[in-house]
């Protein structure tokens, strides 16, 4: 579980021998291309189906217009069944309980990315279902919120202190994998889990193989009492503003979830989510 750099495509590596203006026609010519290929789903889903979004999933399947179209395809029917764009923060049950849990960071990292941060061993009041609409619905406010960025915009932050097998259900962490890489490919920069337990090495052993070779790449291990380790937050995060449970110097560790709450409802509202959209969800 040490740190490593993240590793390159080949295709990247070769556009890295190009010049720059000439990888960027490339790049569009690929997206035009899916484009060509998605057909009249890019006027079903014209605010899904951005050049943005086109190029995080031609980015995560190493440049392959066929298998980027595949997933596609595949993301924009589950988006009709599932509906993500349409659920918004009164549709996210036990809100103040969840939001404690895993929530969007007041502050950025060193490179403007968001921060989310998870708080695996408190313990969820609902179902492993409505956990997952959770995980969804902070995806979507990513997503829609950094419509214009290319790729890994958000750092994952997660406090593994105190976990326990119950504290993460295979079953929900399998499940939250799958939609983090197959429906927002592109989404999460670096995964940071914050002084796991040495059990939990037993665990991720099993669920490493739910994740995706480019996606094992942007986890990071962090442990306080290892130096070289905390080096890792230090050269992401500002720690005048990082939390001192993580390693920084901020002092601020009230939760203002009246804040929190209003500043989703207008993500929310600029995004068009609103609870009588959604069927099912319930």
């Amino acid at each position: 579980m040490s740190y490593k750099l993240e590793k390159k495509s080949s295709s990247e590596e070769a556009a890295q021998l190009k010049p720059a203006s000439s990888w960027e026609e490339e790049q569009q010519e690929k997206i035009n291309e899916v484009r060509g290929l998605l057909g009249s789903l890019t006027e079903e889903m014209p605010s899904f189906l951005t050049d943005a979004t086109i190029r995080r999933f031609l980015r995560a399947r190493n440049w392959s217009t066929e298998q980027a179209t595949k997933g596609l395809k595949e993301t924009v029917k589950w988006r009709r069944e599932y509906r993500p764009d349409a659920i918004s923060w009164e549709d996210v049950a036990e809100m103040e309980n969840e939001a404690r849990r895993t929530h969007v960071a007041d502050y950025l990292d060193k490179n403007g990315r968001s921060v989310l941060v998870a708080n695996v061993p408190m313990k969820s009041k609902v179902s492993g279902k409505e956990q997952i609409k959770h995980l969804v619905y902070l995806l979507e406010y990513f997503a829609t919120n950094s419509a214009d960025e290319q790729d890994g915009f958000v750092v994952w932050l997660t406090d593994f202190r105190g976990w326990s097998i119950s504290s993460t259900p295979l079953s929900t962490t399998r499940e939250s994998m799958h939609i983090i890489q197959n429906h927002y490919p592109g989404v999460i920069a670096v995964a940071i889990p914050f002084d796991p337990p040495r059990i939990f090495e037993s665990f991720w052993k099993i669920a490493k193989n739910f994740v995706q070779p480019y996606m094992k790449e942007k986890v990071k291990f962090v442990y306080p009492n290892k130096p070289e380790s905390l080096q890792i937050m230090a050269d992401i995060f500002d720690l005048d503003t990082l939390e001192s449970s993580f390693g920084g110097r901020s002092t601020s560790t009230a939760f203002d979830i009246d804040k929190y709450a209003e500043r989703m409802r207008r993500a929310d509202k600029m995004r068009g989510a609103s609870s009588k959209d959604i069927n099912g969800y319930t």
